[in-house]
């Protein structure tokens, strides 16, 4: 951000700014999305930023995406397969593929 400075100085400068950070210790991160998929940060460095009354995160780490078994996928093999719920949901899971999961119960 700024070149030869100083890191004690820096952290100075950025709490005369009412900046404040700190390092946060975790294994892993997950992130639930809206779609029912997760966002998986493995090996996560996670630095707290308080600035202004607001609290913010940066996450930096190994990033993996996991799907998620979502209500109107199981309902859809279910429709195309005649299966139970408890069918339809562990092919999904299994498979982690709408189609795949249609296949394996067809």
């Amino acid at each position: 951000m700024f070149p030869n400075l100083d890191p004690k100085k820096m952290q100075a400068v950025m709490k005369q700014m009412g900046i404040a950070q700190e390092e946060i210790s975790a294994s892993r991160v997950i992130i639930e999305k809206k779609d029912g998929n997760k966002v998986i940060i493995k090996n996560p460095a996670i630095t707290k930023i308080k600035m202004q009354g607001e609290e913010s995160f940066q996450i930096a780490g190994e990033v993996s995406e996991e799907n998620g078994t979502s209500e109107e996928d199981i309902k859809t093999i279910m429709g195309k397969t005649s299966c139970s719920y408890k069918q339809a949901k562990e092919a999904l899971e299994q498979t982690g593929d709408l189609a795949e999961a249609i296949l394996k119960l067809s």
